[in-house]
């Protein structure tokens, strides 16, 4: 059976591949093979400027000639890659034989050509290169994703700050909202949880088999490697340097990132089980489409599969960077293969993540505000009312409010004629609360919410 979308095993490549189209170039097989190149070109020219006399400084030519392997990078070179590979048995040895026969004809990259690669262990490599993959997710695919969820829920909150809303604590009804200020609680949390994502520093290491500089050191032994290196994966690579790491630079900063997309997962999981809900109250319409079907056997159906199909796939990335998390920081003594395969599953885990933002998104720009169904839940639920006025009671000093409001309203149909007329018998209560009181409504009993949802 040929290879297509139809025979592919994820469905990340399959059915859902343009969703996730983003992050094919960056954390595919083809994106580390990319930023393989990237790393072993960037460590060679800087042992060329490192004032070593036996590697002179490149000059710019042969500079421009490197950094072309890195810009023009295609699925050709990574094939050609993938075939020096079948003789190697290995992947990154085989990207530095890569970059060795596309130099061939320069004359002074030739001379040169065993600085490639110098010093280095695989893991130097890859370390690397995962970090800038991540880089590259994190801020060219999955933070503008985040952001446009967070703006999607701003405007929510603004727009509708004002709607009353109906509240269910433990599923029963309660002290009421808006809808806006729901959207805003989101919101607050995402941005928390957005900024997390982004603040998570992207460790990188160049120090050799066990950490050590030991080969580093044997060729030159007075020269400051740690420093090199340094430079070489900050202002070169952009990224954090760590100092103390065995042959792998230990992941930590990667489980730190993950467990943080995980903490976004959550709380957009959270949102789209409350939309869920209220779309099967009624809160909510869904914009539908032409020729589009939501049961194959009941007409009316429009379902809410957007959020289902979100809720579904955060889910599953969640229990993928699980593991990702537990995993990657555990490595026998100094080193063992278990992280290698595991990390080559880092698009798949943050690709159900961006499918569950995508999908989210779509859902939330279908959703049209039923303000009918907002406002005959609330006048049918004047027990909310029971709060406001045992609080009132509580200010004026009588006695048992809670008890005596408790007796009346729990268990039993309020009715605005009920509610009024119990607050007829709270005679101790000033005249002027008492009307206050009686031309409350639940739509009218939201406090702040308003307020709250406008200012976020």
């Amino acid at each position: 059976m040929s290879l297509s979308p139809l025979t592919a095993l994820s469905p990340l490549d399959g059915r859902y591949a343009a969703a996730v189209a983003p992050l094919r170039p960056l954390l595919s097989e083809f994106g580390l093979m990319h930023r393989r190149v990237q790393v072993e070109v960037e460590w060679f020219i800087a042992l060329s400027d490192a004032g070593f006399a036996e590697f002179e400084p490149l000059p710019e030519a042969a500079r421009g000639l490197l950094r072309a392997l890195v810009t023009g990078f295609c699925e050709a070179d990574a094939q050609a890659i993938k075939d020096l590979e079948k003789t190697t048995n290995h992947d990154v040895k085989a990207v530095e034989y890569w970059i060795k026969s596309r130099t061939r004809g320069e004359p002074e990259l030739q001379a040169a050509a065993e600085f490639v690669h110098f010093a280095c262990t695989s893991e130097d490599i890859n370390n690397t290169s995962h970090a800038l993959m991540l880089k590259a997710a994190r801020e060219q695919v999955l933070l503008p994703a985040l952001d446009r969820i967070v703006d999607q829920l701003q405007a929510m909150a603004h727009a509708h700050a004002a709607v009353p809303m109906l509240s269910r604590t433990h599923g029963q009804t309660a002290s009421p909202t808006t809808v806006g200020k729901e959207a805003a609680n989101v919101l607050a949390r995402l941005r928390r949880a957005r900024a997390a994502i982004a603040a998570v520093p992207l460790l990188a290491k160049m120090n050799g088999a066990v950490g050590n500089y030991n080969a580093h050191l044997s060729a030159w032994p007075d020269f400051d490697w740690e420093a090199f290196s340094r430079k070489v994966v900050e202002d070169r690579l952009g990224l954090s340097f760590n100092p103390y790491t065995i042959q792998i630079e230990p992941h930590d900063c990667m489980a730190e990132l993950f467990d943080a997309v995980v903490r976004a997962d959550t709380i957009l999981i959270d949102w789209c089980r409350d939309v869920w809900g209220y779309v099967s109250l009624g809160y909510f319409k869904q914009k539908t489409r032409a020729g589009e079907v939501g049961s194959s056997t009941m007409p009316h159906k429009v379902n809410p599969i957007d959020f289902e199909n979100a809720e579904g796939n955060f889910g599953l990335a969640n229990a993928l960077l699980a593991h990702l998390s537990q995993k990657l920081p555990v490595s026998r003594w100094q080193r063992d293969l278990t992280d290698s395969t595991v990390l080559r599953n880092m698009g798949v885990a943050l690709g159900h993540a961006l499918l569950g933002c995508v999908s989210l998104a779509r859902g939330m720009d279908k959703l049209e505000l039923a303000a009918a169904a907002l406002a005959a839940d609330l006048d049918a639920a004047w027990e909310v009312l029971a709060e406001p006025i045992q609080t009132v009671m509580r200010r004026h000093g009588l006695k048992d409010p809670y008890e005596r409001l408790k007796d009346y309203t729990r268990g039993k149909a309020m009715t605005r004629e009920a509610i009024v007329a119990f607050v007829d018998t709270l005679v101790e209560l000033p005249a002027a609360e008492r009307e206050r009181l009686k031309a409350l409504t639940p739509a009218g009993y939201t406090g702040m919410a308003a307020a709250l949802a406008r200012r976020i």
